[in-house]
């Protein structure tokens, strides 16, 4: 059975290790990172201009941080002797889980409010209906009738899980043909399960609730160090060319919500809770596999300006940003600065 397959596919990687489809993609990354910005790595190249990179320290960012400096110098192998060896900064960049996080993991664990919405969201006869839906595509009826409310909700959840990985392992799969999970799993249900991730998601790690920032207040420091090496260029400070920077999703949604990205500036209120039809939220755009945030800084004359990529799409800055002309996704970094409350 396919879920046995996998299974023993992801026990192979290792769990929460890089598939090949992850390294496929970050090398992909790489490789558009290097044609789309050619004229600055070729000054790099001329004036030693180093690449730092910088992981949060657990395996998978370790070895993505690895697998696309490899993939840059391959694309430009001018660059090889930049790139310096992969280092670690826990508070940077896996920052739910040091000492900053603190005030997060108990609101996570212990705040009345959350843990009752969740419950609330969560506890429906659709979610019923689609656990016993996706069950019976894979055990008998009376084993599925069987099993109490809880039990079934949870090994649903568990299916849906594999289902939602199986994407991000089609190359171990036989023939890299996929795992055709979909076919074991009704949309419909499928897509219920998913949208319950999108709850749990958003209400502990992206938007939340309304006037309340304890999900993504701790994502300041990674917001911080953006702005400190564009203003160390800016200052002439240092020999960084580039900051690589690999991370985890439960630092890149609080700072996506943080910089009120796309798709991650509507929080919610207790009687209005999140639902798909009522939010643009949504976990697989926020932060995809692969996802990523990019700051390109440009001089003009005396002055600074940035470009934002968000996902490899060019992106406007949150509302209130002005760029330097009408339509332009190019900001001053002072106004950048002023924007975001910079001293």
């Amino acid at each position: 059975m396919e879920v046995r397959a996998l299974r023993a596919a992801m026990e192979r990687v290792g769990f929460g290790e890089l598939s090949g489809r992850g390294r496929t993609e970050l090398a992909g990354t790489a490789t558009r990172l290097a044609h789309r910005l050619p004229a600055l790595f070729a000054q790099m190249a001329r004036t030693g201009q180093r690449i730092d990179v910088v992981s949060s320290g657990q395996g998978r960012a370790v070895d993505s941080g690895d697998a696309f400096a490899a993939a840059l110098a391959a694309a430009d192998p001018g660059l090889r002797p930049l790139i310096g060896p992969t280092r670690t900064d826990r508070d940077l960049l896996y920052f739910h889980k040091t000492d900053a996080g603190a005030a997060y993991r108990d609101y996570v664990d212990n705040d009345p409010r959350l843990a009752a919405t969740l419950a609330s969201l969560t506890d429906q006869p659709r979610t019923r209906r689609a656990a016993t839906g996706i069950l019976r595509r894979l055990f008998t009826g009376p084993f599925v009738a069987g099993l109490g409310d809880t039990d079934r909700v949870a090994a649903a959840r568990a299916v849906h899980s594999l289902y939602a990985i199986a994407p991000a392992m089609s190359e171990e799969s036989p023939g890299g043909r996929g795992w055709g999970l979909e076919r074991r799993l009704p949309a419909a249900d499928a897509a219920w399960f998913g949208y319950l991730d999108d709850v749990e998601d958003f209400y502990e790690k992206g938007p939340g609730f309304s006037g309340d920032d304890i999900t993504y207040r701790m994502a300041g420091v990674l917001l911080d160090d953006l702005f400190r090496a564009a203003e160390q260029k800016r200052d002439g400070v240092g020999d960084l060319g580039a900051v690589l920077r690999f991370t985890h999703a439960e630092e890149l949604i609080p700072l996506a919500a943080l910089m009120g990205l796309p798709g991650s500036t509507e929080q919610v209120t207790g009687n209005r809770p999140y639902t798909w039809a009522g939010n643009p939220w949504r976990g697989a755009r926020v932060a995809p596999l692969g996802g990523n945030i990019q700051w390109d800084v440009y001089r003009r004359g005396d002055r600074y300006l940035v470009r934002m990529l968000y996902n490899e799409r060019e992106t406007p800055f949150r509302a209130g940003c002005r760029p330097v002309a009408r339509g332009s996704l190019f900001y001053d970094l002072d106004e950048l600065q002023r924007c975001f409350g910079r001293p």
